[in-house]
């Protein structure tokens, strides 16, 4: 098994890098939820991690409570841990996530999980443009809208009600949208952060990135 640890009553996940996002949630008890939408990436959980997550409508890195990782020298680090409030060494879980690989490659991570008592996975034709809910997750393939959401039922049905759209059962898979890798620049598919394309290029890495990179 790629997932490593669950502990419920915490509410955090230890997974190996190269899990993929809907073995993930295969393996959470019901009421619980990773920090991504059901759908399956390229890359598993650690090209997740490295793009900086997707779709998500909340500050993703403070949902990865620890790393293992193994830098561009092939030296293997450790950062963060298993609690919300971890200040043991330097914080480099944040700075990790999002980097496109440039700091490493993802060994293992603890992620947050999330209860909510209810759950709702829609689509709709329409644009990311000029949209005033605020869902968990949201974003566009083509010219259709998904977005996925959990938390009280009251809330959650008052969310389906206004976002409209056909009720989703199941989960999706991109990865074939994405045959050449996963990366920034004109595609079908984009969220709030990013368009992503197949094969796109990865963005332009600040100069900090590159001196942080080369100490590791």
């Amino acid at each position: 098994m790629a997932v490593l640890e669950l502990c419920a009553d915490d509410q955090y996940l230890v997974v190996s890098g190269d899990t993929p996002l809907l073995e993930v949630w295969d393996s959470l008890p019901q009421g619980l939820y990773p920090p991504f939408p059901p759908v399956e990436l390229p890359g598993g959980v650690g090209g997740l991690l490295a793009r900086g997550g997707f779709g998500q409508n909340f500050f993703f890195a403070a949902e990865v409570l620890g790393l293992e990782f193994r830098t561009p020298k092939g030296r293997v680090l450790q950062a963060g841990g298993k609690v919300v409030k971890n200040v043991q060494g330097y914080d480099l879980v944040r700075p990790f996530v999002g980097s496109f690989g440039a700091l490493g490659e993802v060994l293992r991570a603890t992620l947050r999980l999330r209860p909510g008592r209810e759950r709702v996975f829609v689509r709709k034709t329409g644009r990311l443009e000029g949209l005033r809910l605020e869902p968990r997750f949201v974003w566009q393939e083509g010219e259709t809208l998904y977005a996925f959401t959990f938390g009280h039922p009251k809330e959650v049905a008052a969310f389906e009600q206004a976002f409209g759209g056909e009720r989703l059962g199941g989960s999706l898979d991109y990865r074939p949208l994405f045959p050449s890798g996963m990366g920034v620049g004109e595609g079908s598919v984009r969220d709030l952060r990013m368009n992503w394309a197949d094969g796109g290029k990865l963005p332009t890495m600040p100069q900090a990135f590159k001196d942080l990179a080369e100490v590791l």
